[in-house]
């Protein structure tokens, strides 16, 4: 029980963190720091791949395959959004 609570007391806590850091981001910052989000969801997808592949619990495996579903789409949007960003500053022929 003492490390639950502990666990919970991080996720609350880095919740909480990542809300205060992104709304003090100007938005013209936003798109891109996206790139740089993508390296973090990697992580996120590495993490969350160990977790579903362990099967400890039902509830880990399906915690697991929404935390690489969710990073997945978070790596590929990111990287539409810096593909198209990247495109306007092509020259046009």
């Amino acid at each position: 029980m003492d490390q639950f609570v502990l666990l919970l007391t991080v996720f609350a806590m880095a919740m909480y963190l990542g809300t205060e850091l992104i709304t003090k981001v100007p938005p013209t910052l936003h798109t891109p720091l996206t790139s740089g989000s993508n390296a973090l969801s990697g992580v996120t997808i590495v993490g969350a791949l160990l977790s579903a592949g362990t099967k400890h619990t039902t509830l880990t495996t399906v915690l697991g395959f929404l935390a690489v579903s969710f990073a997945m789409i978070n790596v590929v949007g990111g990287f539409m959004v810096t593909n198209r960003m990247l495109q306007m500053f092509k020259r046009r022929d």
